[in-house]
């Protein structure tokens, strides 16, 4: 369980400072003024996490988003069953394979055996479970139909992997084959143009103009290679501390959502994620505002984020979805229309679906669409680019009985 370093006054004033074991910072400020103190600060444990009892990690555990399909899904028939719900985990642990998801499981099944509620074992393991999967589990266990939930958010999980796995394998071609046009372009300029260099000067004859540029743009990229790396190294560096920050990260995603080509799929994909989960959470029981909260948080977009937020205060201030939505300039006017008459019909969850599978099927052609743009630009890139450099090398030879003749 977390630990958190706590400041507390007692009834007296006195400063008390401690180490507290607890599922969240607020069930530890709870557990404190029931033993009469009043919380001042109250802090994670960093040291504990990081190098104190427990051996060093690198990141948190991970759990593939098909084995939590699968574990949602076998649940959700285990208790439509009639299965027990400690039963029902003991039973699944003895299944999964994965030595981080069974020893997860397995605590969970301890957990729920002190009676501890299923959504707070779930908590405590917040790098495998989503505030998505377990408000669904809180709304599941508080409606009584557990089951039901499970096997929505198994649903709600395939839908949404198959989604990312299509646009990742669509982003993944065009920079793997750059990648390797860019490696072949250097390593002919790195390795093979000196060679040619070297018989040519063997001849004494003047170089082609081409040629002489190519040998020029060798030599300096042999003399600058150990620069260019390690700009490229240190430029990545600072990029990724810089989209670490708020700000930062706010730009990014700011620029992905506006870049050319490829921002129309990333907004189609944050469309797509925004109405799924805001369905799935509406259809579970989740309450609009606590839903709202966490569709931002899982978002992944920082734009996204800020925009459903003011939309969260905008409802809690007595509007409709629709019109803060608008105000917000993120999404589309298509799906604030289909929003508002799912708002005025009182169909809000289904609109929501219609939308999510509608820009499903806008990604997918927009991917397909893109695959068939970029694979010929890549093949004109390899065609001119090595080609001219094939040509160049060769330009010489071409003349070389003259210059033998010379």
């Amino acid at each position: 369980m977390p630990q958190f370093r706590y400041s507390a006054k007692d009834r007296s004033g006195k400063s008390i400072n401690g180490v507290g074991e607890a599922v969240d910072e607020k069930t530890l400020s709870a557990n404190l003024r029931k033993q009469g103190m009043i919380p001042v600060s109250i802090k994670a444990d960093k040291k504990k996490d990081s190098l104190g009892g427990k051996p060093f990690s690198f990141g948190q555990p991970k759990v593939k988003s098909v084995e939590l399909v699968i574990f949602s899904r076998q649940l959700a028939t285990m208790l439509d069953s009639g299965i027990p719900l400690v039963q029902s985990i003991e039973i699944l642990g003895d299944q999964i394979e994965s030595p981080v998801f069974k020893k997860v499981t397995e605590e969970i099944r301890k957990d729920l055996t002190t009676g501890l509620a299923f959504h707070e074992a779930l908590a405590k393991h917040k790098s495998i479970f989503s505030p998505l999967f377990v408000n669904m589990a809180k709304a599941g266990e508080a409606s009584g139909a557990l089951d039901d939930i499970m096997d929505r958010l198994a649903m709600y999980l395939e839908k949404s992997d198959a989604l990312a796995h299509k646009v990742k394998s669509a982003m993944n071609y065009p920079i793997i084959v750059t990648c390797m046009a860019v490696g072949i372009t250097v390593l002919m300029l790195v390795k093979v143009v000196p060679v040619f260099k070297g018989m040519f000067e063997d001849f004494g004859a003047k170089l082609p103009l081409p040629t002489q540029i190519l040998v020029n743009v060798s030599e300096f990229l042999i003399h600058t290679i150990v620069y260019w790396i390690a700009g490229v190294i240190g430029a990545i560096f600072l990029i990724k501390r810089y989209i670490k920050t708020e700000k930062g990260r706010f730009a990014f995603h700011s620029f992905l959502l506006r870049a050319p080509i490829f921002g129309t799929i990333v907004q189609k994909v944050a469309v797509a994620k925004f109405t799924r989960t805001l369905a799935t959470l509406l259809k579970s029981g989740v309450p609009i505002l606590q839903a709202l909260d966490i569709v931002g948080k899982s978002s992944d977009n920082a734009v996204i984020e800020r925009a459903v937020e003011s939309v969260r205060t905008s409802i809690r201030e007595g509007e409709n979805i629709s019109d803060p939505l608008i105000r917000t300039k993120v999404f589309p006017m298509l799906v604030v229309r289909m929003i508002s008459v799912g708002e005025q019909t009182g169909e809000l969850e289904k609109m929501l679906n219609k939308i999510a599978d509608f820009y499903d099927e806008q990604v997918n052609s927009a991917v397909a669409g893109l695959t068939s743009l970029i694979e010929p630009l890549i093949i004109a890139f390899l065609g001119i680019v090595i080609g001219g450099i094939v040509i160049c090398m060769f330009l010489p030879i071409f003349k070389l009985s003259s210059v033998v003749s010379g």
